[in-house]
């Protein structure tokens, strides 16, 4: 019995650090590879910048794919006139009927704050924004963005502090994205049709190239190579009795009470749009937005 008590004290203590983020970083190509305009990667060690100009934007991958866990990396968004410009950081499967977990940094002129933008998408369907302000200049220094998914919950986190929960309601009949495996994606592009003001202000080429800059790459996931059935990689990615992942303790289902209150803090002073409260684009309430505690 004491060992048995020792070993699941073990199993929640490694939970608990997972969820702090205090798992081991790897280095980019361990985990990740170019997906499109290579000649506008940088490396710099453990360090890699991808650039943004007026011939082109870049974005990488995954290798794999993943079926629940954490994914974290550590960005310094672009500095200085960043207008137009957009940093994304995102989660997607393939197809029509995808679901996918955006973070979106849009850029701005020199002294306004970045805006960033999450969305979730189930089953092809997104039009669920979330904006906010960030209670520190992301371009000066590198902050960690996460992304924690498990059958209970999706958390989008800002080192460590949640911004973001979108709670499983399938008991509502709301669908929840639990069966499709995603890759791990980032880019910077030109997006100066709507991402600053609305698309009114435009990139000011004069200031290119624009970087972004990331490090810390880490994935604590259970990972779907492509060969496998949607049938295997469910099972693959389930706890048993023989098996037990991190992200389906019971400690993991739901925000911690500080949690909560960092969430509570963060909406209630940086949040500057919720697709929930807006009427004229939505004059029913989004199903989800009746039920949600968040």
């Amino acid at each position: 019995m004491a060992v048995s008590l020792k070993m699941c004290a073990t199993v929640t203590f490694f939970a608990f650090l997972m969820f702090l983020g205090l798992g081991s970083s790897a280095k980019f190509d361990e985990l990740f590879q170019p997906a499109w305009a290579n000649d506008h990667f940088i490396y710099e060690g453990d360090l890699l910048k991808l650039k943004l100009d007026n011939s082109s934007g870049a974005g990488f991958s995954s290798k794999s794919k993943y079926l629940f866990g954490k994914v974290s990396m550590q960005i310094k968004l672009v500095e200085g006139d960043s207008a137009g410009t957009v940093t994304a950081y995102y989660m997607s499967s393939d197809g029509p009927y995808h679901n996918e977990f955006d973070f979106e940094f849009l850029g701005n002129t020199t002294g306004e704050p970045y805006l960033v933008q999450t969305n979730v998408y189930v089953n092809g369907v997104g039009n669920r924004e979330q904006r906010m302000n960030l209670w520190f200049d992301p371009t000066k220094d590198f902050h960690s963005y996460s992304i924690l998914w498990n059958k209970r919950q999706v958390v989008f986190l800002v080192d460590e502090t949640p911004i973001r929960v979108h709670t499983n309601m399938e008991h509502k009949g709301i669908p929840f994205p639990k069966d499709q495996a995603m890759g791990v994606y980032s880019s910077i592009w030109n997006a100066d049709d709507w991402a600053t003001r609305g698309g009114l202000v435009k990139t000011d080429w004069s200031h290119a190239p624009f970087i972004a800059s990331y490090r810390g790459f880490e994935i604590d996931a259970c990972e779907c190579p492509v060969s496998v059935s949607a049938d295997e990689i469910s099972n693959k990615c389930k706890s048993s009795a023989e098996k037990r992942f991190w992200w389906d303790e019971p400690t993991m289902s739901e925000l911690s009470l500080h949690q909560s209150h960092q969430l509570v803090w963060v909406r209630a002073n940086h949040l500057v749009y919720d697709y929930c409260s807006d009427t004229a684009r939505f004059p029913v309430m989004p199903v989800e937005c009746e039920h949600h505690r968040h």
